[in-house]
């Protein structure tokens, strides 16, 4: 017999306005197609797949659905914890939800946080600093070029090739418009100049188990693009987005990979599915 499973994310269509917002706001919500094809899958499988919008409204029409399952994917609108508001509200309600807890999406929201983490326990992560005002002092411990972007943003927002700062100008004009665009902290790291890579883990403690590695393949990307993973390949590209999978790796780099998608997804306290992003250090 199937489950009454709700399907709670926000979209892009229901998402609010407000003065001042920049046109990327809300680039990490989802379209009416992704959760059309979550709900159709659902379908499939022979369960009972409702839409619910991820917000207030959940208080009152969660109790009318009575789910047996909640499939979790809400970005959230607002606050520097925003993905972790609707597994918080889930919990109190006592309701069974899909994907990682609270404080695991409050966590890695935050990149400089989760990095701290990573650094804590060993794992490869590059130097970085984190901004709250353009002029703070460079740690002088950090080497150009540096990579610059949100610390609490997906889907690539304020990441393109003006990202990568070459020198101390570049780098304080970044500094500049992302603090203006995004009012929050902005981390500086040491840019990885190289291959952009993810692996995908499902399941949970003895049982997780690997996807493929995927690799962005950026040679079908413009050039304006500086071999970057960029908002513009996440939004304006997402339909036609190139890449290979599995990645042309060795053996040795896959079961590294794996390894370390592992530690962080324990680490980091994640559940159920996640991915892993890295940067493959070129040698030339």
């Amino acid at each position: 017999m199937g489950l009454n499973i709700a399907v709670l994310a926000n979209l892009k269509r229901n998402a609010p306005k407000y003065e001042g917002m920049s046109d990327d706001a809300w680039d990490d919500l989802d379209s009416d197609t992704t959760i059309d094809a979550i709900c159709s899958a659902l379908a499939a499988g022979g369960h009972t797949a409702t839409f619910l919008e991820g917000n207030l409204s959940l208080i009152e029409e969660l109790p009318k659905l009575k789910p047996d399952l909640c499939f979790n994917i809400c970005e959230g609108h607002w606050g520097d914890s925003r993905e972790s508001h609707v597994p918080a509200l889930l919990e109190m309600l006592r309701i069974p939800y899909t994907g990682s807890g609270v404080l695991a999406l409050a966590l890695t929201l935050d990149k400089p946080m989760t990095k701290r983490v990573l650094a804590h326990h060993r794992l490869p992560t590059p130097e970085f600093q984190v901004f709250d005002a353009a002029d703070e002092p460079l740690d002088p411990a950090l080497r150009f070029p540096m990579f610059v972007k949100p610390s609490r943003e997906g889907t690539g927002m304020g990441v393109s090739a003006q990202s990568i700062a070459r020198d101390e100008a570049e780098l304080r004009g970044q500094l500049r418009a992302q603090l203006a665009r995004y009012r929050q902290p902005i981390l500086v790291e040491r840019f990885i100049r190289g291959r952009e890579l993810t692996v995908g883990i499902l399941g949970n403690g003895e049982g997780i188990r690997f996807l493929s590695p995927l690799e962005v393949n950026f040679a079908a990307y413009p050039d304006s693009e500086a071999d970057v993973y960029t908002n513009r390949m996440k939004t304006e590209w997402a339909h036609e987005f190139k890449y290979l999978c599995p990645a042309p790796l060795q053996p040795a780099q896959v079961a590294e990979l794996n390894r370390l998608t592992a530690a962080v997804f324990r680490v980091t306290g994640c559940r159920d599915v996640a991915r892993v992003d890295f940067r493959l250090e070129s040698s030339k």
